[in-house]
């Protein structure tokens, strides 16, 4: 509604003494003009500029005679001010202008600058006028004024004797005799009989009264504390005529202000609250409407102690009441007490360093012209108190606060309220939540929401989707679109009285005091009327709104002294010449657009429709037509009491029942806002219904209204909406209140399912009521969502210094900011429904709006705000709803998870009234794993740890570890080892349900190297799919409650328990031939898979079936069969001359596109899997294929067999590591390589054809990364497998080397052999394309066989040490590994001497987890 701007700012008041500090200031009716009274003068303020016009000063003398200067009231034209003074006088004063055309202030602008010097009333709007004070008249009243009040042409005054005083602003009491309250009777209403008792004692006097002109009367508060209400009977104001009423229970009032629109008094109390009254209609009676407290809740520490209430001040637009107290502190409430601002909390009571500040006192307040600022004198606290040691500075100098607001354009402009955007308005600029309209002009789709994904973050200017208003747009970010008003219009049309946006938040108009101007967000351009006299002579009353590109609003025309209605189309020129102008025959009031209609309301209490329509003879004219009038003054007392008048298509009925369906599209209803009542009247469908047959709408006879029904009481604003959607009738065809302090309200249309027939005894709406946490401005139908603004505050204090002499504005104040947010309901609704067992009615809606992003969450709050409420409730609950809203949630497939959401969001004592009613832990947790939720049923692990022994929960556990393993959920096997360890060790650690990163911990000899490496995952977290996480927590280490790896201590029962369960695992994966999945499983669990496949060689890490294996591996790994080429028997190839140029082309071609699609296509299959691989991005290939390929490597890589064959260690996959982190600039040094070759055409085809025949880079490097792994466990007939794959007669060289230096089982050689005489068989047969590699292999062959011969039986037992095969080939990878190290590698990242100094086994076993990471390596080996 109203909210705090920035800082206040000062203004200073001329230097005087003390005592001449002013306390009270006033406005005039117009609020142009403000009064400030000191002890012994006057001054006259002007507004905008704010400045000070001229000063009275009592002269000491007659100042004694009349004491000081206590209140002023200002005559109803400005023209005249009263001064009541301490010893019972008035003083009237007369306010003249100065001669002629002389100004105090005037602009001055720069030569030929375009300021219109012609306009007519520049002088006035532009300056400040030069005022003259005069005292004119006296009037001496003996005793002590307690109030002065306008009414009318009279000023009315109560005196401290107990009279009232009706006197003439000349001065004159007229002959009138003073009323004396003890004559005037008092009783609780106006039906009781005439003689109410007197107010029975002699020293009743009224402190302060207000007169409220809607109500005809004054709302007085006595000085014993009593408060009442004075009306006279008849037109005659004497003391016969006078009657009284009052409430029994107020003894407390202090001060009291009147709302005229609303027609509330609200009484400030002694205790700190303000109590709203309002009178009955039927009896007269005062009626408690509500009360503005603070809530011990909001305020613990002041809430109490905050005084009587001092000063109660309505807005000038009877919105916001603003309510100060006699310790300080400034509060703002909205009509029916929504609480908006209080000065009490926050920032605006501490300061940074957490001291409290003392609360501004305030002594007088008023609203300045539209409610734009607040004039404050501020009493004596806090500011006025000077440092001790500051003697030399002089005495504060006094001034005035004028504190600025922002309000929501609905306190103006109420047909604001049938669009989605929130609109405020400052002084000089607006603020729209819309963002930036985007470049598309339809408007928004209903079906459109369908897929709606919130982008909260997501700034809605690069928002370039076809809907106007997407959901993102509307909720945004939490910044605004100020839009600056234009200063050229400003400058002569101050203040802002009016402003609106179009359906699409593209366009906004605003009204000042003559004319209006407005705005395309798409162009960033203002239009204002080209012709001056034009915008002057229109005073616009009504407000305004838009219809497609028209702007329909109603005005008074200055000239021809007629009211009108008029419409402008945007595109054209702002003239008068372009709109389509109607005369109406009293002021408009209110105005508002449904559809094709405009809705009018008029000062004579009249309602007119009018339809609108483009005109056929030109495109850019609208024109309006009449359509019905209806008269309201029977149930309307007072025209200006009517806050909002709109058109809807609700009704009592919802559609279903009407006799002819497309009336239901019909404007069914008006809506009227009369002081809070919301008043329906539908359109009256009991008289015969007449078919339109003739063809032209407009002659149709409109149905005539029924009499009005009242709907709901105190509401503010009203939402509705002409969309359709079938999808989501209940949401669009429903009615939304604002209801202040009360929260919201809908009227909701209630369905019968699958068009039954619905019940005659069921009604066919009804009005939830439910609380929010904002102040709602806009409603977003659809999406079930309430738009509203908050107040935030900022800190300044700590940029100045504490002991300043005068505090700084910036110090006492924090600077205010306005923000967006936004609420959902849908859970409110829902609740309501449940509650009175419309579960039916609440699913149709739940299921309507299950699409929505936040869906989940929704059910979730839900269930948690009933689960608080009952099981923290103190006294047993008859009726209990927890069963009911767990039963409906079972209907949504997120039953599980909002189930095991709330419960960990809730504390534990109330885990067990949960699950009594949503079902058993146990049970909930065996349907995750059915419906293959792990991450839910990790979750659930976590509460059965809580609730059930440990026993129950580490079933579950290895349950659930078990179909992890299985799927490859790597992060929940981790967690899942951890959690095992904790039950184990008697620890209460549970993991945490969304895994987080753990610091790997030293695991036996695989993970010692990633100690000392930075990684870098600066791109990892590009590439990585959302589901996944990044590589610190693919690194995380099940990390146990000792901190050891569990190998280490592994006689505890519980570790060994673990490794059975992951040794089963592995078991399997190789019985099934699942290479890759092994390497998965053992990167991402650390497990040790050397030493696990050394004890296995003989069992599971046998190969049985070496085709099968084979078949199986090109699958896994995307590695295609090899091809025959035609002329392989010839090919110079054969010799390995140019392998390695083969080699190298394959990776310097491997950052091309063509094989980068060929990864690509691969990632796409294998993502299905949830493997490793799906992670390859281009920051992977880079760093892989610069990894692989620098020209220093050819021999030690890929060459064939050669006199270097002793170098040829496996030392391969090492070398790709510790060159990784290669610079883009070797690239260059491979092309200059090929620009030496001179390839022939049948060499190029063959190059192709091996590119043709390797499978994708990553999958070269994994495999060799297994290689390695099996050569060191001594699984000798897997690296069989592995070279036939590859294709490298290299590595079947390199094991027969193995097998000749040291004793290999017999059996396996057996083995190796027979299984190649198998893929021998298969490739005649099925393969071809492996036959020539099996010729390369020949020779080799028949070694294997001479050996297996030679094998005696006795030496296949002898005991195989793991460290054997590589400390054989240690000392060739150290050659090979710092020979490379002096290329083209940088010398810093890799030093040849650090490594050689390194560990191998180490090093080695570090590359174990290398390709099988995800992410990116920067590595630096210490």
């Amino acid at each position: 509604m109203y909210f705090l701007s920035g800082w206040p700012k000062r203004l200073l008041c001329p230097l005087g003494s003390p005592a001449e500090a002013p306390f009270h200031v006033q406005s005039d009716p117009q609020r142009t003009f403000f009064a400030v009274l000191a002890p012994a003068r006057l001054s006259i303020w002007y507004s905008r500029p704010s400045v000070l016009i001229v000063t009275y000063k009592e002269p000491a003398k007659s100042s004694s005679q009349f004491g000081s200067y206590k209140q002023a009231e200002w005559r109803p034209d400005s023209t005249m001010i009263a001064v009541s003074t301490a010893n019972g006088y008035i003083l009237f004063f007369h306010i003249t202008s100065t001669r002629g055309d002389k100004y105090l202030y005037e602009p001055v602008y720069p030569k030929g600058s375009p300021q219109m010097k012609g306009t007519p009333h520049f002088k006035e709007e532009q300056c400040a006028p030069a005022l003259n004070l005069e005292m004119r008249k006296i009037l001496d009243l003996q005793a002590p004024i307690m109030s002065l009040q306008s009414v009318l042409e009279d000023l009315l005054v109560a005196t401290s004797d107990g009279l009232l005083h009706l006197i003439h602003w000349e001065g004159m009491t007229n002959g009138r005799k003073a009323i004396n309250l003890c004559t005037v009777p008092f009783s609780v209403d106006l039906q009781s009989s005439r003689a109410g008792s007197f107010l029975g004692f002699a020293d009743v006097h009224i402190r302060d009264m207000e007169y409220c002109a809607t109500l005809d009367g004054f709302a007085v508060v006595f000085n014993d504390g009593k408060v009442g209400f004075i009306t006279p009977v008849s037109s005659r104001f004497t003391a016969e005529q006078l009657h009284g009423v009052w409430p029994q229970d107020v003894v407390d009032g202090t001060c009291v202000a009147v709302n005229n629109k609303y027609r509330l008094m609200a009484f400030g109390c002694a205790s700190g609250s303000v109590q709203v009254y309002t009178i009955d209609n039927t009896t007269g009676a005062m009626q408690l409407s509500h009360k503005l407290e603070l809530t011990a809740k909001q305020y613990p520490d002041i809430w109490n102690k905050t005084g009587a209430v001092k000063l109660v001040r309505w807005s000038p637009d009877n919105s916001v009441v603003v309510v100060t107290w006699e310790y300080g502190g400034l509060s703002l409430w909205s009509v029916f007490g929504a609480q908006l601002i209080c000065t009490l909390g926050g920032d605006f009571a501490y300061r940074s360093d957490g001291t409290k500040k003392d609360p501004l006192k305030i002594n007088s307040m008023s609203w300045g012209a539209e409610g734009y600022h607040l004039w404050v004198i501020s009493g004596f606290g806090s500011q006025n108190t000077e440092n001790e040691s500051d003697s030399k500075s002089i005495v504060k100098q006094p001034g005035i606060l004028l504190f600025q607001f922002i309000k929501s354009a609905l306190t103006v402009n109420p047909c604001m309220s049938n669009q989605e955007q929130v609109l405020l308005q400052g002084e000089d600029r607006l603020y729209l939540n819309c963002g930036e309209a985007s470049q598309s002009q339809n408007p928004r789709s209903s079906s459109a929401h369908s897929d709606h994904k919130t982008c909260r973050e997501k700034s809605p200017f690069a928002d370039g989707s076809l809907e106007s208003q997407s959901l993102s747009t509307l909720l945004g970010h939490r910044h605004w679109h100020v839009v600056q008003i234009s200063s050229t219009y400003l400058e002569s049309n101050w203040p802002i009285r009016f402003s609106a946006i179009d359906k699409l938040g593209q366009n906004i108009a605003v009204v000042g005091k003559f004319g209006f101007a407005h705005y395309s967000l798409l162009t960033k351009k203002w239009k204002l009327f080209g012709n001056i006299t034009q915008e002057q002579n229109m005073i616009v009353t009504g407000g305004l709104a838009w219809w497609n590109d028209f702007i329909v609003l109603a005005c008074y025309n200055i000239s021809d002294r007629q009211e009108e209605l008029r419409v402008y189309l945007r595109t054209s020129n702002l003239d008068n010449a372009f709109a389509y102008v109607t005369k109406t025959q009293a002021e408009t009031l209110l105005l508002s657009v449904f559809r094709d209609m405009v809705i009018v309301f008029r000062a004579d209490c009249s309602i007119c429709l009018y339809s609108i329509e483009r005109k056929s003879d030109g495109p850019n004219t609208a024109g309006i037509q009449v359509l019905q009038e209806v008269s309201m003054s029977r149930y309307i007392p007072h025209p200006f009491l009517v806050v909002s008048v709109t058109l809807t298509s609700v009704s009592t009925e919802n559609g279903i029942t009407l006799k002819m369906p497309q009336q239901a599209r019909d404007a069914e209803s008006i809506m009227l806002n009369l002081a809070g009542q919301l008043i329906m009247m539908q359109r009256d469908r009991s008289g015969p219904q007449i078919r339109e047959k003739d063809s032209n709408p407009n002659q149709r006879k409109l149905l005539p209204f029924c009499p009005p029904v009242v709907l709901a009481q105190s509401v503010e604003n009203v939402w509705t909406t002409c969309r359709a959607n079938k999808q989501k009738r209940h949401l669009l065809e429903a009615l939304w209140l604002s209801c202040g302090g009360a929260g919201m309200k809908v009227w909701l249309p209630l369905f019968p399912r699958d068009h039954r027939k619905p019940h005659s005894f069921l009604s066919q709406r009804i009005m939830l009521p439910f609380h929010i946490n904002i102040y709602p401005l806009a409603v977003l139908f659809e999406d079930a969502l309430v738009l509203g603004a908050v107040n935030d505050t900022l800190l300044y204090d700590s940029l100045y210094s504490r002991n300043s002499a005068r505090e700084q504005l910036e110090v006492l104040f924090p600077f205010c900011v306005v923000e967006r947010t936004s609420q959902i309901y849908l859970h409110h609704i829902l609740r309501q429904l449940l509650v009175r067992n419309l579960g039916e009615q609440a699913l149709l809606l739940a299921q309507s709006c299950a699409a929505l992003p936040y869906f989940p969450h929704v059910l979730e709050l839900m269930l948690h705000e009933v689960l608080e409420e009952e099981a923290t409730s103190r006294e047993p609950i008859p009726d209990p709803l927890l069963p009911t809203v767990a039963k409906f949630i079972t209907e949504f497939p997120l039953f599980l998870q909002t189930v095991v959401h709330c419960a960990r969001k809730t504390e534990y004592a109330l885990w067990n009234y949960l699950f009594a009613a949503v079902g058993n832990p146990k049970d909930l947790f065996e349907e995750c794993l059915m419906a293959q939720d792990l991450d839910t049923a990790a979750s659930y692990l976590i509460i059965l740890q809580n609730m059930e022994v440990p026993a129950v929960s580490r079933q579950h556990a290895t349950l659930l570890f078990n179909t992890a393993l299985e799927q490859g959920k790597w992060d929940l096997c981790r967690h899942m080892i951890r959690f095992l360890k904790a039950i184990g060790s008697g620890e209460s650690e549970t993991p945490p349900s969304t895994p987080t990163a753990q610091e790997p911990s030293s695991s036996g000899g695989g993970f010692e190297f990633f100690r000392n490496r930075s990684i870098s995952l600066s791109q990892s977290a590009d590439s990585v799919p959302a589901s996944k996480f990044s590589l610190q927590k693919t690194l995380s280490m099940p990390s146990g409650p000792s901190g050891k790896r569990w190998s280490k201590d592994s006689d505890c029962a519980e570790n060994m328990y673990i490794d059975m369960m992951l040794w089963r695992h592995a078991r399997r994966l190789l019985e099934e031939v699942r290479l890759k999945d092994l390497g998965c499983f053992a990167a991402q669990l650390g497990f040790e898979l050397i030493s696990w496949l050394c004890r296995e060689r003989t069992r599971a890490a046998r190969v049985d079936n070496f085709v099968l294996a084979l078949k199986r591996l090109h699958k896994d790994f995307l590695w295609p069969l090899p091809i025959t080429p035609a002329a392989s028997v010839s090919s110079p190839f054969r010799n390995g001359k140019y392998r390695t140029v083969g080699e190298q082309l394959l990776k310097s071609q491997s950052t091309d596109p063509f094989l980068n699609l060929e990864i690509d296509a691969g990632v796409s299959n294998v993502q299905r899997s949830q493997s490793w691989l799906s992670n390859i991005g281009p920051a992977h290939q880079e760093i892989d294929t610069a990894s692989s390929h620098g020209p220093q490597m050819q021999d030690a890589f890929l060459s064939p067999l050669s006199n270097k064959g002793d170098e040829c260690s496996i030392g391969s996959a090492t070398d790709l590591t510790e060159s990784s982190s290669m610079v883009d600039g070797d690239w260059t040094m491979v092309d200059e390589n090929f620009s030496t070759l001179s390839l022939t055409q049948s060499e190029l085809e063959h190059i192709s054809m091996e590119l043709a025949s390797k499978g994708p880079h990553k999958s070269q490097v994994q495999l060799r990364y297994l290689l390695h792994i099996f050569m060191e466990a001594g699984c000798l007939d897997w690296c069989i497998v592995i070279g036939l794959i590859l294709r490298e007669s290299s590595i079947i060289n390199q094991i027969l080397v193995i097998i000749q230096s040291s004793e290999v089982d017999g059996e396996m050689l057996q083995n190796i052999k027979t299984g190649l005489h198998a893929v021998d068989r298969w490739a005649s047969t099925d393969c071809p394309g492996y036959k020539p590699f099996l010729n390369i292999i020949k020779p080799h062959l028949q070694k294997l066989s001479e050996i297996t011969e030679e094998q005696v039986q006795p030496e296949a037992f002898q005991p195989m040490t793991v460290g054997k095969t590589p400390e054989q080939t240690s000392p060739r990878a150290e050659e090979n590994r710092s020979s490379s190290g002096h290329g083209s590698i940088p010398q810093g990242e890799v030093g040849g001497s650090s490594l050689v100094s390194r560990k191998e086994e180490d090093t080695t076993r570090a590359e174990e987890e290398e390709p099988f990471q995800d992410g990116t390596y920067d590595c630096s080996v210490s």
